[in-house]
């Protein structure tokens, strides 16, 4: 499949975009993802050329989104719709869950087991088993356990890693907040992520006539897919130089 075989990115377009697995390629630990050359003037193009509607979707921590993309500052949610940055600029937040049973259960495997990582966000945590992937059900049996004990919690299991997060919240969700304001508001969102826990956003954006991509293998909701993050990153440097030009909001750089 080539680029051209993706959706068409318009000036009507509201895009969403993950980042590790769609904008990224996956690393051995998270802080050790490398941004492609290119990629964050890439974007900076399409959130200009798109009046500002192009936001980061994510699990991860938007300090972090933040930092990898910096000097850029865009739309985002993360934490898997914890937390989003708005448009403008306000942070709006999940309501603060407590997170105690989830955190004792967590610190206990990463102690007996030196193979998990175990990665605190502000309203989430995330227990990472890439280098253990033995272990798998032994994590999954504990954390549920510990998420039975726990008011207001859920669990989400990615690629190698099992999220705690404030139940009701999803990346579907912070899709959906967007579309309900400026600039995102009455434009056709597309959505391109590579995880099962994309597959919420990928279900809102078809339900609202727009589109899903999926990045790499595995089942999906989406009704596009493209093989890699070279190819996705690829089909967006394309957009960004075949899109015209348009007065936009301010960007942070």
């Amino acid at each position: 499949m080539h680029p051209e075989n993706l959706p068409r990115i318009t000036q009507a377009t509201a895009l969403f975009l993950d980042f590790d697995g769609t904008l990224v390629a996956l690393a051995s630990q998270p802080e050790l993802v490398e941004v492609p050359l290119g990629l964050t003037n890439t974007l900076a193009a399409l959130y200009r050329q798109t009046n500002g509607a192009l936001a980061l979707v994510s699990g991860r921590a938007l300090f972090d989104l933040d930092g990898f993309l910096a000097p850029l500052l865009l739309p985002a949610s993360g934490e898997h719709g914890a937390q989003r940055r708005t448009a403008g600029g306000l942070l709006v937040s999940a309501p603060p869950v407590d997170l105690q049973q989830v955190l004792q259960a967590a610190e206990g495997l990463t102690y007996i087991h030196p193979g998990l990582k175990l990665e605190r966000k502000n309203l989430v945590l995330s227990l990472h088993y890439r280098h253990a992937p033995e272990l798998e059900n032994l994590c999954l049996q504990v954390m549920r356990e510990a998420v039975e004990r726990s008011a207001g919690i859920e669990l989400m299991q990615g690629k190698f890693v099992i999220d705690l997060k404030p139940s009701g919240f999803s990346k579907g969700t912070a899709i959906e907040a967007f579309m309900n304001e400026e600039p995102f508001a009455g434009r056709i969102p597309i959505f391109a992520g590579d995880d099962v826990t994309d597959e919420a956003g990928f279900e809102q954006v078809q339900r609202m006539g727009g589109n899903a991509i999926k990045v790499g293998p595995g089942p999906t909701l989406a009704q596009h897919r493209c093989v890699s993050v070279t190819q996705l990153t690829e089909w967006l440097q394309l957009a960004s130089t075949f899109l015209p030009k348009t007065g936009s909001p301010g960007l942070s750089a």
